[in-house]
């Protein structure tokens, strides 16, 4: 068997890294993610539903976001109407086939978003044309919007309202920015579950 001789200091310094990052992101992001979760509420408790979407790594943030809210994240409490955009794989690649990859969401928003819904879209760049246009068919639908950003928040952070919230991370590698974003919506389900239970 072929030995590898890694590098561990590597290892180490991914570490110090994600840790200063994450310092960083408590300071600018507690409040912001504060009124991301009375948004939520606001939204669950008048009866409407958070739908939410993103490509890659961020399409299994919002798959992990829907599921916490739909079954529990670290209390019981009741079932929390929220819907992934990301996993019907027949409705994706019917609309991307027949229509566009951009439209990939914001056509299941348009269906199934209304007023008084929420949407939340991630995106680590801001940069995604699908996650922009689902923002659009949102605010078309009259549903509020928080975003997950990092960088400087792209075009994306543009195509916010003035009703909406962005969680910027405030780092540049990709990796980074999806360990924060992972973790504000681990504060978002415990913000929620501590409202609720």
């Amino acid at each position: 068997m072929r030995q590898y001789k890694l590098d561990t200091a590597l290892v180490t310094r991914e570490f110090a890294e994600s840790l200063e990052a994450n310092r960083r992101a408590a300071n600018m992001l507690a409040v912001p993610i504060a009124e991301a979760a009375a948004l939520m509420l606001e939204c669950l408790n008048g009866g409407g539903k958070i739908l939410s979407c993103g490509n890659g790594g961020s399409a299994a943030d919002a798959q992990h976001f829907a599921s916490e809210l739909l079954n529990r994240f670290e209390t019981e409490r009741a079932s929390l109407a929220a819907i992934a955009l990301t996993t019907d794989s027949s409705t994706l690649t019917s609309i991307a086939n027949d229509r566009n990859y951009t439209e990939i969401f914001s056509r299941q928003v348009s269906g199934l978003g209304k007023r008084g819904d929420l949407l939340l879209a991630i995106s680590t760049s801001g940069a995604s044309p699908n996650i922009g246009e689902a923002v659009r068919a949102a605010h078309r639908a009259g549903m509020r919007v928080v975003a997950l950003t990092g960088r400087d928040g792209g075009p994306l952070s543009k195509a916010l309202g003035k009703d909406d919230i962005e969680l910027r991370v405030p780092h540049t590698r990709t990796a980074r920015i999806q360990e924060i974003h992972l973790l504000a919506i681990h504060c978002l389900c415990r913000l929620l579950d501590d409202a609720l239970t």
